[in-house]
């Protein structure tokens, strides 16, 4: 670099003792062109070697659980496992809660997020920023196995469950005066479906595929309501900082190859099965 400068003053100075320094204005842009081409070259090499932290839920299987092994799985974990080594980046995760995961991107603490998030324009509008979607899923009502409620009209006069500042809690929510019934928040899903099977509350709001998994895998006493049902959308990694933007575009590049090359519906095939 200071040979460079160097050798571009020797330069201006025989220009300048044959012409005259009108050239100085000229010669200055150049110069600024190349500092800012040095300054975006290093700003580009800076996150070289970078781990970049990314935070999740505690528990959402099967996107995010603790196995009985006592590991961290779910497919958001093969998943961004997967993007990772195809872009050749290094992060680390962080296994806060919801809440807490979005507490910590907002707060500089977290680089990124995944937890099977909805994408919607109301989070955009919020600060979220979003990769391009990597699993489509819809949000439902289940109930104790046992119950008789088969519809929303059985919830009148009842408390149904939900998660805090989710997709699953919006839709109960939106629904929660027409047909009569209040709405009770809970930090996780486990402790919610504990509430429904204790008959703490008449039902629960939540993703489709969490809840069946839950039901098949755990032996949960509990039932999908048929019918229940909203339209689907697409789960998305999320940053919050413009400033990461870089780790949402090796997302959606290594989402793109891993679905090209097959290992994106064997990670499905895998929790969901064929």
């Amino acid at each position: 670099m200071k040979k460079r400068i160097l050798t571009g003053l020797l330069a201006f100075a025989v220009v300048c003792s044959l012409t005259g320094c009108a050239v100085a204005e000229t010669a200055a842009p150049k110069e600024e062109q190349a500092a800012a081409e040095e300054e975006s070259s290093e700003a580009s090499e800076s996150t070289e070697g970078k781990k970049w932290i990314v935070a999740t839920d505690t528990s959402f299987k099967p996107f995010e659980y603790t196995d009985d092994n006592g590991d961290f799985v779910g497919i958001d974990m093969d998943i961004l496992d997967a993007v990772a080594k195809d872009q050749g980046f290094e992060y680390e995760v962080n296994v806060l809660g919801w809440d807490a995961s979005i507490a910590a991107c907002q707060a500089g603490q977290a680089d990124g997020m995944i937890a099977g998030a909805s994408i919607t324009e109301e989070r955009k509008e919020n600060g979220w920023i979003f990769s391009d979607g990597y699993y489509d899923a819809n949000q439902s009502m289940a109930v104790e196995a046992s119950s008789d409620i088969t519809g929303f009209d059985g919830l009148s006069g009842q408390s149904v469950a939900v998660k805090t500042g989710t997709m699953s809690a919006s839709y109960a929510e939106s629904l929660s005066e027409e047909y009569g019934f209040t709405v009770t928040y809970f930090e996780d899903s486990p402790t919610m479906y504990q509430a429904v099977v204790g008959g703490q509350v008449a039902a629960c709001f939540d993703d489709t595929p969490i809840m069946a998994s839950n039901i098949k895998d755990s032996g949960l006493s509990m039932k999908i309501v048929d019918g229940t049902g909203n339209d689907p959308a697409a789960y998305g990694f999320a940053i919050f900082n413009a400033d990461n933007q870089e780790l949402v575009d090796m997302f959606n590049k290594g989402l793109a190859n891993i679905k090209a090359n097959g290992t994106y519906d064997e990670i499905l095939a895998k929790y969901l099965g064929e």
